[in-house]
């Protein structure tokens, strides 16, 4: 029987939220190991002079605990 973790993490991209999604992601199995998936919990974005400066979302990681 596995034991599963979860983890909750931000991550933030200029370019879009699928692209801050991947970073955060992409860093968290930098740290983590078995990472199997994610929940994106929250999307905002960051407004600056009447454009998006930043897309940031929340996303809970799920990862496998090992023996």
């Amino acid at each position: 029987m596995s034991v599963a973790r979860v983890t909750e993490i931000t991550a933030a991209s200029p370019v879009s939220f699928e692209d801050a999604i991947k970073k955060g992601i992409d860093r968290a199995n930098k740290t983590l190991r078995n990472v199997k998936g994610a929940w994106v919990q929250e999307q905002t974005v960051s407004v600056e002079d009447g454009a998006i400066k930043e897309y940031r979302v929340n996303m809970k990681v799920t990862f496998i605990l090992e023996d």
